[in-house]
């Protein structure tokens, strides 16, 4: 029975549009619990108290889901092709947001995925998540063997480097475990920690107070002259210590998916447009685009950090 509807999920997957899936026994995390209270006792959080705030569902999916049986994770290529040269503004974007916004994609499609289960099987019930849920996303994905976190702290995969969004489903139901991914396969390079030009990676370890991502994304308010951040050109997140990796350089592949390809405002708009851009355009821009985070007042402030440090003021 479990390996029959293990099957099954994992061919529905497929049909529906995820390139990766495994699935793991639920079970409270030991180790890297101590790695996260580390983390957020050295202050690595930064200001997202929200991590903080819910830190013991994180570490024991119990107490999000008490039904917990089997967690699913999966996976979807989102690399488009393309890199930032081509960006005729020279502002950088991160390539996670050039289209739509992945959490409603990827819901979308689990909820798919989980209404056919239920179809399978009526007892049968689970929740979808995406990072917004309190679930240690990239832990479960390695435990169920998709892939491991690189020295970059992104899960890096055998067929698509990092290039790839995570999902879950959280089952009532015991299915097929598949063996966790143990190895590491990122050696001896540090491609990744030489390259952040803020210093904020150390080996398996991101301090966001020194991430560009962090600061275009998730500050909120102006910059203080004393916290002296320098975006580098990026306007929304970072791709740096992705661009980098010789995983992603040897193993990218171009998605199938369309939603994930890029606006033609992103890579054909002028510095002139951009900085003329009001709230009514941003609007409309970034409909359905996970660009909504920073909101049209987070955008505007790192597009005119970056003309500032160029001596080009709005």
């Amino acid at each position: 029975m479990k390996l029959e509807l293990s099957k099954f999920i994992k061919k529905e997957a497929f049909k529906i549009g995820f390139n990766k899936i495994g699935i793991a026994k639920p079970e409270v995390i030991k180790e890297d619990a101590k790695n996260l209270d580390l983390w957020l006792d050295k202050g690595n959080h930064a200001e997202m108290e929200w991590i903080k705030n819910r830190r013991d569902e994180r570490v024991d999916i119990k107490k999000y889901y008490p039904e917990a049986k089997s967690i699913i994770s999966l996976g979807i290529n989102y690399f488009a092709g393309k890199n930032q040269d081509q960006i005729k503004s020279g502002f950088k974007f991160s390539n996670y947001a050039w289209g739509d916004d992945y959490h409603l994609v990827i819901k979308k499609k689990l909820r798919l995925l989980l209404q056919q289960i239920k179809n399978y099987n009526t007892a049968i019930d689970g929740i979808a998540c995406v990072d917004t849920s309190p679930v240690m996303e990239k832990y479960w994905a390695q435990r169920s063997g998709i892939g491991w976190q690189g020295k970059h702290t992104n899960l890096i995969t055998r067929d698509y480097g990092s290039w790839i969004f995570l999902g879950e489903l959280i089952l009532n139901i015991e299915l097929e475990y598949d063996a966790s991914f143990d190895d590491d396969l990122c050696g001896t390079c540090t491609a990744c920690i030489d390259s952040c030009p803020t210093s904020a990676l150390a080996d398996y370890q991101l301090d966001s107070r020194k991430c560009i991502s962090y600061w275009s994304i998730e500050h909120r308010g102006d910059f203080e002259e004393k916290q002296n951040i320098d975006l580098h050109d990026w306007i929304y997140g970072c791709d740096i210590c992705q661009e980098v990796c010789p995983w992603n350089i040897t193993f990218a592949q171009i998605t199938d998916k369309k939603s994930f390809h890029p606006r033609s405002e992103i890579f054909d708009w002028t510095e002139k447009e951009w900085k003329q851009m009001d709230q009514k355009k941003f609007s409309s821009l970034f409909k359905n685009s996970s660009v909504k985070r920073a909101k049209f007042s987070g955008l505007s402030r790192n597009i005119n950090k970056n003309l500032i440090d160029k001596g080009e003021a709005k």
